[in-house]
């Protein structure tokens, strides 16, 4: 049975200062409380305490009290304000705490303001703020306030109710925060946090007979600036692979100084100052390299000395980050991307309705269009109009679908002449021209919402960033779509 939310308590806070001349803050402070009555009225917030309430009382191993309660509901509506916020100005934990500390209008909007003090959380508290619901609860909180715009504008203050007559679908590749995977750059890659990790267990008292593991990573470096300089002359070929060789039987040394000092912080981490949890973060650190590593050299070797080709399938694009996939887009200057897969679906406000990230390489857009339009339908409720695509999501299945369901076909042809004879329609021509935005807004998302490029690494991480970008571009859209508040006309005096 879900914990119902207590009321929060009436605080008294200090009222904003008066700010003259400053357009831009002018216009940051408005759209930033019409947020804020978006999250209130609009059940944003209530729905996030609430979901966030209950997960915290199935884990607890007893009922909590009233006052736990209370203050736990607290630091949730501040976790959502928060990662919102954050996630607006597209700033990291650590510069977000920062600008938090020294804005009163920050402080205002994330209810962190205060008569006698100001508790600014810190940056690691802004980072559990943003993994506070997983990326599911997330998509929920994003369907229900998209429920209430299409059910409830005038509660909203929207000047008209969510559209669902046009549907615009379109994918993009989100790219992940990595280097250009050269294949013997992973292996330096490897032997710099092995070293970096096996040089911070020797620091705190674990100490295994080896050279000091400054001397290996000098050893990479210069291996690594031989390899570049074999590009450039004859017979370049023959010594990447001598190169490589030796690179190859340097990682072998270091794979197994690493492990025997893995080893050594795992049985006997008591003997140092840190916590285990702080031993188990250096663990996993090595644990994933050491896994992978074997892998990348098998790679390179394939490569570099066999001139093999690896599928993409079967290749490694980052030593921090298996979830990376080779993405073939064939556009001017982005030939082949590195990331996931990313389906997104707005509607002719602006307003994104769906997405979808594939952790997996992506099926064809043309399998994907129908799971798009019921996830949809499930969220508002309503069935859209039109749907609108480029050429990649038509097939003669889905115009036959979408007929059925009586449901306008905006599918761009795969064949010219096909797409001329449908351009002569006044509303398929209209709606084609239309599409042309769907791409300006994928680059406002992406840019202006998970940032350039997204920070979060593993795709667990990378679909619940894509969810709060998903619902902050959503409530700044929205707030632009509410009714502007008539200012009372100055009095007049008396001749």
């Amino acid at each position: 049975m879900p914990c119902p939310i207590i009321p929060f308590p009436q605080e008294l806070r200090p009222s904003l200062p008066t700010i003259v001349g400053n357009v831009d803050y002018l216009t940051l402070r408005q759209r930033l409380e019409q947020i804020d009555t978006l999250l209130r009225d609009g059940g944003v917030e209530r729905d996030f305490v609430q979901r966030a309430l209950d997960g915290w009382t199935q884990a607890a191993s007893r009922e909590p009290t009233a006052l736990e309660q209370g203050k736990f509901q607290q630091r949730s509506r501040r976790a959502l304000r928060c990662t919102l916020l954050r996630t607006l100005l597209q700033e990291d934990y650590r510069g977000f705490s920062c600008q938090l500390a020294g804005n009163p209008l920050y402080q205002w909007f994330c209810r962190i303001d205060a008569l006698d003090q100001v508790r600014v959380p810190s940056k690691s508290e802004v980072q559990r703020f943003a993994h506070w619901l997983p990326a599911g609860e997330m998509r929920a909180v994003i369907d229900g306030l998209l429920k209430g715009a299409v059910e409830k504008p005038r509660k909203l203050g929207l000047k008209e109710a969510l559209d669902l007559e046009e549907y615009f679908l379109d994918s993009t590749c989100l790219k992940a925060n990595l280097h250009f995977p050269t294949d013997w750059v992973l292996l330096r890659d490897g032997v710099r946090t092995l070293m970096k990790a096996t040089r911070l267990i020797r620091k705190a008292g674990l100490r295994g007979r080896m050279e000091a593991p400054e001397e290996f990573l000098r050893r990479m470096n210069r291996l690594s600036i031989e390899m570049t300089q074999q590009a450039r002359r004859r017979g370049g070929k023959k010594r990447r692979k001598r190169v490589l060789r030796q690179m190859k039987k340097l990682v072998g040394v270091v794979r197994a100084h690493a492990r025997r000092h893995r080893d050594l912080l795992d049985q006997q981490w008591e003997r140092t100052e840190w916590t285990r949890a702080q031993a188990e973060q250096i663990l996993r650190r090595m644990d994933g390299v050491l896994e992978l590593l074997p892998r990348a050299q098998r790679q390179a070797h394939e490569r570099i000395i066999g001139g093999r080709p690896v599928a993409n399938a079967e290749k490694i694009l980052s030593l921090y980050d298996p979830a990376v996939r080779v993405i073939v887009r064939g556009k001017a200057g982005a030939e082949v991307e590195f990331g996931n897969t990313v389906l997104l679906g707005e509607n002719r406000q602006g307003l994104i309705l769906d997405y979808e990230i594939f952790e997996e390489s992506a099926p064809a857009d043309s399998q994907i269009l129908f799971g798009s339009l019921l996830r949809v339908e499930q969220a508002t409720g309503r069935r859209v109009a039109a749907v609108v695509t480029d050429r990649g999501f038509a097939s003669a299945a889905n115009s036959r679908a979408l007929a059925e369901a009586g449901t306008f076909d905006g599918l761009c042809p795969r064949q010219p002449a096909e797409l001329r004879q449908k351009m002569k329609g006044k509303k398929f021509a209209r709606l084609q021209r239309r599409r042309a935005q769907t791409e300006a807004r994928i680059g406002i998302l992406k840019h202006g919402f998970l940032g350039r490029p997204m920070r979060a690494q593993g795709f667990a991480h990378r679909e619940l960033a894509l969810a709060w970008g998903g619902l902050t571009h959503n409530l700044w859209m929205l707030a632009r779509m509410r009714k502007k508040k008539k200012q009372p006309a100055p009095l007049r005096q008396a001749a």
